[in-house]
Formats: structure tokens, C-alpha cells, sequence
């Protein structure tokens, strides 16, 4: 089912006994966050905390937190099923070659019955409030760790324009407040929103931008998700919802925003001035420094008259960006496939933090295939922060991580089968020399052919033979073993 607002999905969380009602007062300064890193840790639910210090409004965290939650968030049972209608669009379309295909399904994905319908008024518009009413310190934001470098707004929906083509863009990037009316907009350099602001900054002209705050879970998702920039994140989450996101216009600038949202920040960003911001509690465990980025003033707030305020937690994994990450690499992993058609399956653990680590497993057909794998997989949109790559025959369950090490360690050998390459690397990457520019590795952890290099005899992999393992199969229950 879609869900039209983050309301509705809070009560099919809670229909499900997959939220707690924390009913005890608890600070929107650290507490929130202590809470939600232990039941996080611990795979446990959702939680709406009802009494948050010196605020009316309760706070949201973890709903998407466990692989159930992430798959009710998309409508589904399963997220491989999203995967599987991503796939049945990539057989229909057209095989002349791969740059067109991925050129149709963007188009497929346009379809009028997934593009976002506009309406006169919703939920966020039912307060509004400029000028002097706007108080960004009225929302329970919280400040997560203690050394942090101020009170973030963690899942905001950022929207933006590009300023020659009119292209939205919503992406989801963490903004600290300052005070009253501004906070800061942490764009990295490689996002699409850092690209809208570069080419405002050149024409030295006020960039407008809107933040909604708590929208149905698919648009949430949909910010999140690694799109080409010619691909809109409302017309992708209406493909996820089966119906189209809902908008409203701003009150203040020519910007639209989910109807449905609980809040929305309207404003504008000035290209010419920077403030410091961070440090910040980051999802690799560690925190991001502080640096200058833009600054977004908002003049304009319009909420839901009961709103609920949604936070997410990150830090050293697993936290609920891990769930989140792992529904992108099923959801997406069919159209990396028409790029790399020979990729059987991936898994980026957790641990990996999304952009540290993968495991790839191919159909191997000729000398050196791991290697431009590695290299495609390198040139392939955010791919390309990715810093280990380990390539494995298409037999291997790369979703076994005992497997992936077993394999690991038999079958490489560090001088012949490892490749070390220099390009992008996320600017969350601390190891890097030099920011957003680092080292890879990658390992080919496949079984090595004679025309590599490999002069001996590869050995057999020990597995018992069908006819025994059918008969011991047949007697299993009367030999009285429990284990």
C-alpha cells in the first residue's frame, strides 16, 4: 500500500507492533540519540518519544530501521520486489545499446502516472507562518552527539531547481541551525544540489530552496536514492507508491514541496556567503569535520497542526541508514546490471558503510573480466566512491560474508590478482590524503585461468555427490541427531 503521510505509516507501524511508545520525558540533547543508538543495536522497533523536553511535539526514530520496516515504508513484503518491476522494465527496453537503455527506462520512470500531481493546500500548510513568526528552535531538533557541533535536522528534503533546465532535484543533506533563521546546507561536492548552487553562484543570484520535513516514507526514500540527475525523486517515489506525490506550491517561492509533509522550510541561500559547520556525528562511525558551506535562510514555515518531528540517528553501524542502504542496493542492482550485464549479485555490509566496500559475484568469460568490472563498477554514478571491490565467481553466495572470506583467502594472491587505483572518494573518507580524491583496491577473488597468468592445476571445491546427500536426506529424521 502507499502511504499518504508520514502519519499514516506511523499507525501502520504501530497496527504491526513495530513502534514503542516511549512515554517517559526524555532531552532532545543526547538522550534521544542514546536511546535510539541501543534499541538500533539491538534490532528493536520504531519509537515515538511523547515527551521530549520543553517540547509539545513528539519525535519519530528508527521507522525505517529493520528490513519489515523497510519494506512497509515501500509498500511491500519484500524489497526484492521493487527490484523485480526495476527488472521486468529493463527486459522491455530496447537492446540497441546500453546508453539508450538506461536513457528509456528514465523515460519509462516519467510516465504521467507516476508525476507528481499538484494540489491547492495539504497537511503542511496548515500553519504558516513568515517573517518574524519563523522559529526553526520551535522544532525538537536534536543535537546527537556530544561532539557535535550544534542541533542537525537529520532527514530534511531538500528541493532545488536547476537554474538552466528547470530540473528539481530533492536530495537529502544534513543542516545544522544556527539560530531562529538560518542553519547551514551541507551540499558535498558531488551532489546535485551542490552543482544547483555552483551554477547560481555563477550567475550571482539567490538560490530558493524548500526543505519538507516527515513526507510519506517512499519520498523519504526516494531523497535518498542514487537517481541520474535527468531523473526527478517525486516522479521515482510515485513508481514506488503506485500513485502519484502530491504537491503544493510554496508561499514564497516558485518551489514545490509534498503536500503531505509535516514541515516545510522555505527560504533562499545567499552565493556568496559560507559559515563554519560540523563537526557531526557521521554514519562512518566518526565525525566529519567542520568546514564552510552554504547558508540557507529561511523565511517562511508552514506545518500540520499536530505535526510529528522525524529524526534518524546515525553512527557507527548498524544503525537505520544501514536498512535504508540495503534497500538501494536490491532496489537498484538491476539497473547497475545494465551497465555491467554480468554481474550476478552485490552486497555492500553494512560495515562497509555503503561506500567503503562490495562484493560482487560475475559470470566470468574471459582473462582480465574481474578487473574491468572493477573498473566499470568505478565509473558507475556513486559507485564510484566505492573503495574495495572483491569480485567472486557467479557460484559464490556474495551475501555469505563466511563464504566471501572463506574464497577470500584461497584464492588470491596479492601480487598477481590486486589492483590499486586513484580516483573519487566520498568526502566523508578521513583516510584520504587529500579530501575527495583517494586510493581503491581492488581484488579478483576468482578462480584464475591459465591465460592469467596461473601456470598450475586449480583444485576442486569438496562437496559430497548428490546420490549420498539424497539418501541421507531420506534418513535424516529417523537417526535421531538434534542439532
Amino acid at each position: 500500500m502507499a502511504y499518504e503521510s508520514l502519519v499514516d505509516f506511523v499507525k501502520a507501524l504501530d497496527d504491526a507492533g513495530e513502534l514503542s511508545r516511549v512515554e517517559a520525558e526524555v532531552s532532545w540533547d543526547l538522550e534521544i540519540t542514546e536511546v535510539t543508538d541501543r534499541v538500533c543495536k539491538r534490532g528493536g522497533p520504531a519509537l515515538v518519544f511523547l515527551r521530549v523536553s520543553g517540547y509539545r511535539t513528539p519525535v519519530l526514530t528508527n521507522a525505517l530501521g529493520s528490513r519489515r520496516r523497510m519494506a512497509m515504508a515501500l509498500g511491500v513484503s519484500d524489497v526484492e520486489e521493487i527490484a523485480q518491476r526495476i527488472e521486468d522494465m529493463v527486459r522491455r527496453a530496447p537492446p540497441d545499446g546500453l546508453l539508450d537503455k538506461v536513457k528509456t527506462l528514465s523515460e519509462m520512470f516519467r510516465l504521467g502516472q507516476f508525476f507528481p500531481r499538484r494540489v491547492r493546500g495539504g497537511r503542511c500548510k496548515e500553519v504558516i507562518k513568515r517573517g518574524d513568526e519563523v522559529d526553526l528552535l520551535a522544532m525538537p531538533v536534536l543535537r546527537c552527539w556530544p561532539g557535535d557541533g550544534g542541533r542537525f535536522i537529520t532527514l530534511p528534503l531538500v528541493v532545488t531547481s536547476d537554474p538552466d533546465t528547470g530540473t528539481r532535484n530533492v536530495g537529502m543533506y544534513r543542516m545544522q541551525v544556527y539560530d531562529r533563521n538560518t542553519t547551514g546546507m551541507h551540499w558535498h561536492v558531488h551532489k546535485t544540489g551542490a552543482e544547483h548552487f555552483r551554477k547560481y553562484r555563477a550567475r550571482g543570484e539567490r538560490m530558493p530552496v524548500a526543505v519538507a520535513i516527515g513526507a510519506d516514507p517512499a519520498t523519504i526514500y526516494s531523497a535518498t536514492a542514487p537517481l541520474p540527475p535527468s531523473l526527478d525523486e517525486l516522479v521515482f517515489a510515485g513508481f514506488l507508491r503506485r500513485r502519484s506525490v502530491e504537491t503544493v506550491r510554496c508561499e514564497t517561492c516558485d518551489l514545490e514541496v509534498p503536500a503531505w509533509a509535516e514541515y516545510v522550510l522555505e527560504g533562499y541561500v545567499d552565493p556568496g556567503e559560507l559559515r563554519r559547520e560540523g563537526p557531526f556525528g557521521d554514519h562512518t562511525g566518526y565525525y566529519s569535520l567542520a568546514d564552510d558551506y552554504p547558508v540557507f535562510h529561511v523565511t517562511c514555515i508552514t506545518h500540520a497542526r499536530d505535526p510529528i518531528y522525524p529524526a534518524t540517528v546515525v553512527g557507527r553501524p548498524p544503525m537505520e541508514d544501514c536498512y535504508i542502504g540495503k534497500a538501494t542496493e536490491r532496489i537498484f542492482l538491476p539497473l547497475l546490471r545494465t551497465v555491467v550485464p554480468e554481474i550476478v549479485d552485490i552486497n555492500l555490509p553494512v560495515e562497509g558503510i555503503f561506500h567503503n566496500l562490495a562484493f560482487v559475484s560475475i559470470r566470468k568469460a574471459f582473462p582480465g573480466h574481474a578487473r574491468k568490472v572493477m573498473h566499470a563498477i568505478w565509473g558507475s554514478g556513486q559507485m564510484m566512491f566505492t573503495k574495495m571491490v572483491v569480485v567472486l565467481d557467479e557460484h559464490v553466495n556474495v551475501q555469505d560474508m563466511g563464504e566471501v572470506i572463506w574464497r577470500l583467502g584461497n584464492n588470491v594472491d596479492w601480487r598477481r590478482d590486486v589492483v590499486i587505483a586513484e580516483g573519487p572518494v566520498d568526502v566523508l573518507d578521513h583516510a584520504s590524503p587529500t579530501p575527495n580524491l583517494g586510493g581503491k583496491i581492488g581484488i579478483d577473488a576468482t578462480k584464475s585461468w591459465p591465460e592469467e597468468g596461473y601456470p598450475r592445476e586449480w583444485p576442486a571445491d569438496i562437496a559430497m555427490s548428490a546420490e549420498v546427500v539424497a539418501r541421507i536426506d531420506a534418513l535424516w529424521a529417523t537417526l535421531g541427531i538434534r542439532c
